[in-house]
C-alpha cells in the first residue's frame, strides 16, 4: 500500500509526465506540418505544378486547420487528451505518408490538408496536458510553454526538412520518413497516459466562435495584431523557398534557415513580452513586422541578404506581436468564455498564414510570383498602421493591455 505522501508524488509525477508529452506531441506535430516548406521548390520543379497550385498547396494546411480547430479541439473536453492526440498523430502519419509516396501534385495537397486537420484536433489535447501539469507544479507557465513548443517545432519543421535534404540521400523523403519514427514515439509516450474517466461523445460540443462585446476592442487588437504576425510569417514559410531557388539559392540547408530564423527569433522575443507589457510588445511588434514587410518588398530587386535582415525582423515582431496578442486575450477573457473566443482568436491567426498565399497564387496568374509577393507584402505593410490604431484605442485602462 502506498503512503498518503506517496500517493500524492505518484499524482504529482504522473502530472509532470502529461506536461512532457503534451509538449513533445506539440513539437513533433508542429514540426511535421512545416517539413515541406524548404522543399517546394523541388516538389514545383518534379511535378511541373505553376505556382498558383503551389500557393494553394500551402494555404490548403490554414484552410484545414480552422474547422478542425473547432469541431474537433474541443473533443478532448469529452474524450480525454489521450484518445484526441492518438487521432492528431495517426493523421499526422497518414500526411507524412502523402509526401513520401508523392509521385504528382495531388498528394501534396492531400498531405497538407491531413496535416492541417491533424495539427487542429491535436492543438487542444496538447494544450490541455501542458495546463494538467502546469496545474500540479504550480508555477502557472502552460500558455508560455505552449507558445514555446508551438513555435518550437515550427521552427525545427524546416530546418530539419532543409539539412536532411540537403546533406542525405532521399531528400523529399527521408524527412518524412523521420517524422514517422518520431510520430511512432510519440505514439507510445500518449499511449501510456491515462483514460478518461467517463468518457463519452454525447459531452462533445464543437467550438462556437464567439466574443462578448466587452472584449471586442481588445479582440479585435489582438485579431489585426496576429493576423499580421502570422501573414508574415506565412510568406516566409511558402513563397520565399520558390523566390530565393529562383534567385540562384540552392543549397536548402540555407533556405532551411532562413525560415527557421523566423521563429526561432520569435522564440527568442517572447520572453520579452511580459516586461514590456501587453501592449508595448504589440505596438513594438508591429514595428518589427513593418520594417520585415517593407525589405520583402524590395528585396526581390535587391541583394539577397535583405531576405535575411527581412527574416530577423519578422520572427522578432512575430514573437512580440503574437505573444502580446495571444496574452492579451488571455488575460481578458473569463475562463468560462475562454474556449469560444480562444477559438475566434486562432481563425484570425490561421487565417493570416493561409490568405496572403491565396491571393499571391491568384495573381500570378497575370504577374511574376516576386511581383506578387512583393505587392502582398507591400499591402499587408499598409495594415500595420490600422492595427496599430486598434492597439492603441483598445481598453486604455484595460489590465489585460497593461
Amino acid at each position: 500500500m502506498f503512503t498518503k505522501h506517496e500517493r500524492g508524488s505518484g499524482r504529482r509525477s504522473g502530472r509532470s509526465g502529461e506536461l512532457h508529452v503534451g509538449i513533445c506531441v506539440l513539437v513533433v506535430l508542429t514540426a511535421g506540418a512545416y517539413l515541406p516548406s524548404p522543399l517546394y521548390p523541388g516538389y514545383q520543379e518534379a511535378f511541373g505544378a505553376s505556382d498558383l497550385f503551389m500557393t494553394l498547396t500551402y494555404a490548403t494546411f490554414a484552410l484545414t486547420s480552422i474547422p478542425a480547430l473547432l469541431f474537433l479541439g474541443p473533443a478532448s473536453d469529452a474524450l480525454g487528451p489521450r484518445t484526441v492526440l492518438r487521432w492528431g498523430i495517426a493523421a499526422a502519419a497518414l500526411g507524412s505518408l502523402c509526401f513520401v509516396l508523392a509521385d504528382g501534385p495531388g498528394w501534396l495537397i492531400a498531405g497538407r490538408a491531413v496535416q492541417g486537420i491533424a495539427l487542429g484536433a491535436a492543438t487542444g489535447a496538447a494544450v490541455s496536458l501542458i495546463n494538467s501539469g502546469e496545474r500540479a507544479s504550480g508555477d502557472g507557465r502552460a500558455k508560455v510553454r505552449a507558445c514555446a513548443a508551438f513555435v518550437g517545432g515550427t521552427a525545427a519543421g524546416p530546418i530539419t526538412a532543409g539539412l536532411l535534404a540537403q546533406y542525405l540521400p532521399a531528400p523529399h523523403t527521408l524527412p518524412f520518413l523521420v517524422h514517422l519514427v518520431l510520430l511512432w514515439a510519440g505514439w507510445n509516450q500518449v499511449s501510456a497516459l491515462r483514460k478518461k474517466e467517463g468518457a463519452s461523445l454525447r459531452q462533445w460540443r464543437p467550438t462556437r466562435p464567439r466574443v462578448p462585446a466587452a472584449l471586442r476592442p481588445v479582440f479585435r487588437a489582438a485579431a489585426s495584431t496576429g493576423f499580421l504576425a502570422w501573414t508574415t510569417a506565412g510568406l516566409f514559410l511558402s513563397v520565399i523557398p520558390t523566390l530565393l531557388d529562383r534567385a540562384g539559392q540552392k543549397d536548402l540547408a540555407v533556405v532551411g534557415g532562413i525560415l527557421g530564423t523566423v521563429l526561432l527569433c520569435s522564440l527568442l522575443a517572447q520572453p520579452a513580452v511580459p516586461a514590456m507589457g501587453l501592449r508595448g510588445a504589440q505596438l513594438s511588434g508591429l514595428v518589427a513586422l513593418l520594417v520585415s514587410l517593407i525589405l520583402l518588398a524590395f528585396s526581390f530587386w535587391g541583394p539577397t541578404v535583405l531576405i535575411a535582415v527581412a527574416a530577423v525582423a519578422a520572427g522578432a515582431g512575430h514573437g512580440l506581436a503574437y505573444g502580446g496578442a495571444s496574452a492579451a486575450v488571455e488575460n481578458a477573457v473569463p475562463p468560462e468564455q475562454r474556449g469560444a473566443v480562444t477559438g475566434a482568436l486562432y481563425i484570425a491567426f490561421y487565417s493570416g498564414a493561409g490568405a496572403p498565399p491565396i491571393a499571391i497564387g491568384l495573381m500570378t496568374l497575370g504577374s511574376s510570383l516576386g511581383t506578387a509577393t512583393a505587392l502582398v507584402a507591400a499591402a499587408a505593410a499598409t495594415a500595420v498602421p490600422v492595427a496599430v490604431s486598434m492597439v492603441r484605442s483598445a481598453r486604455p485602462g484595460s489590465r489585460a493591455m497593461a
